[in-house]
């Protein structure tokens, strides 16, 4: 069985050389292990945090609960 081929965080492609992926990280699952991030050696200095995760991960922070009654 072949492993999966890592996606660059910054370009969406996949990181077909082994040589050429550094791995940046780990972002957890709701219901499972998580991702390992990837990016090339060249596109290190684009990635950031993911953009949907860095807009709602702070709003659901400060939305109060709603409890009935």
């Amino acid at each position: 069985m072949n492993a999966p081929i890592p996606m660059c965080r910054a370009c969406r492609e996949p990181i077909e050389d082994p040589d050429d992926t550094v791995r940046l990280g780990h972002e957890e699952g709701n219901s499972g292990p998580g991702w390992n991030i990837h990016a090339h050696r060249a596109h290190i200095d684009r990635t950031g945090p993911d953009s949907v995760a860095a807009v709602t991960g702070p709003a659901l922070a400060v939305v109060p609960a709603r409890i009935p009654g």
